[in-house]
């Protein structure tokens, strides 16, 4: 993309009448964000346009109001796709494998480091692009070890292990040109039960030493590794459910990138459901582009927030995942049983509850969910990544 003559660029983002569109998007948008929407909305026609993005091209600084990121190009604000390149990446058969391990790692440098989260949102995310000049190629649902700076604490002399990330970007990188991966990384930050204050010795190494990191820092990094995860690009017409909490969204926005926003290879024609749980609307992780695909491809797309410290169930308690997928049952049994893919991706937590609802809506259903879901295995459509 050019970016010397322009300095900034305002997108506009219809939210428009499109009924399904806005019943999606009302279902966790909160007071201030509909607040938000109407002081910076004007009117076009019988459809609302809010201005939502700003984009410092020359910098590429990634900037948004009120506190939220969005990693779009101005490419992006019209439905036609972006082009990308080195369109050889669309070639191989095989997904790269284990290109760089632990003892010979790849030295990649930080492109940038942005928050991506509001300020009521609980600890800090971060989105995280590194640039790996073309070196460390990888596909959509893979993900790369990183070795932090510093020696092994157990293994006195030896670097750190290897910690591993879902990538959050397509084979393209948020630059479209091949050469960059994205990360979304929580701060792991400990506090002491007594005092009440952060303990720095507990902290999680690898994921401060790269929420602390700065454009131009090197960063080791080992992979692509993972086969899980991948997306199935046999059948374009095929259905996904991702479900995620927290930073699990990481693979799950490299998968709606390449459907929705890359113009490649792969056209998808399926549906493509992604429940997403947090705390907060504060918490939301690329919000904006999710939302957008929304109004741009109504037919193909689907969204569900489960915000735990805002939403109730309808037992009264804290609206989880697993309560949202309880909500859309009928219709998610019914996609599975069409042969859809359904994918896990966050912290190891998540599954005990979500598998004790699916256990119960199958019995509900007359099914027996151990034989529902050895079947679901069977035929690849059950992809699980927690850590």
């Amino acid at each position: 993309m050019a970016h010397s003559a322009v300095s900034q660029v305002s997108v506009a983002v219809p939210i428009g009448s499109d009924i399904s569109l806005r019943r999606s998007v009302s279902k966790f948008l909160t007071q201030k964000h509909l607040a938000l929407l109407q002081r910076n909305s004007i009117s076009f026609g019988d459809k609302s346009w809010v201005s939502t993005l700003s984009l410092d091209l020359k910098s590429r600084n990634i900037q948004k109001s009120n506190q939220y990121i969005v990693c779009m190009s101005v490419q992006q604000a019209s439905k036609s796709k972006v082009a990308v390149s080195p369109l050889e990446l669309e070639n191989a058969k095989e997904p790269p494998l284990n290109l760089f391990k632990p003892k010979e790692p790849y030295t990649a440098t930080i492109v940038s480091v942005e928050r991506l989260v509001g300020p009521k949102a609980p600890g800090e995310t971060c989105h995280i692009v590194i640039d790996h000049g073309g070196n460390v190629p990888y596909w959509e649902g893979q993900s790369y070890g990183v070795i932090p700076p510093g020696e092994n604490p157990k293994k006195p002399g030896s670097p750190h292990n290897v910690r591993l990330y879902s990538i959050a970007s397509t084979r393209y990188g948020d630059s479209f040109d091949g050469k960059t991966a994205s990360l979304c990384v929580r701060r792991a930050v400990y506090y002491d039960p007594e005092t009440g204050k952060e303990d720095h010795s507990k902290n999680g190494v690898c994921s401060n030493f790269l929420c602390n990191t700065k454009p131009g820092d090197k960063v080791q990094i080992t992979g692509p590794s993972g086969k899980i995860m991948l997306l199935p690009e046999d059948n374009p017409n095929a259905n996904h459910i991702m479900i995620a909490t927290g930073t699990g969204v990481a693979p799950f926005r490299g998968y709606l990138r390449r459907m929705f926003m890359e113009d490649v290879t792969f056209k998808f024609r399926g549906l493509a459901w992604l429940f997403l749980g947090v705390a907060n609307a504060d918490s939301l992780l690329y919000d904006d582009e999710f939302t957008k695909y929304l109004q741009d491809f109504p037919d193909h797309f689907r969204y569900d927030g489960a915000l735990s410290r805002e939403q109730k169930n309808k037992s009264g308690g804290k609206m989880y995942v697993q309560d949202k997928i309880e909500e859309y049952s009928d219709e998610i049994f019914k996609l599975l049983d069409d042969g859809a893919h359904i994918y896990f991706c966050g912290l190891k937590g998540m599954m005990p509850g979500i598998q004790e609802t699916l256990k119960r809506v199958a019995e509900k259903r007359g099914e027996n969910w151990d034989e529902k879901l050895s079947q679901l295995k069977k035929k690849k459509q059950w992809h699980v990544e927690v850590y």
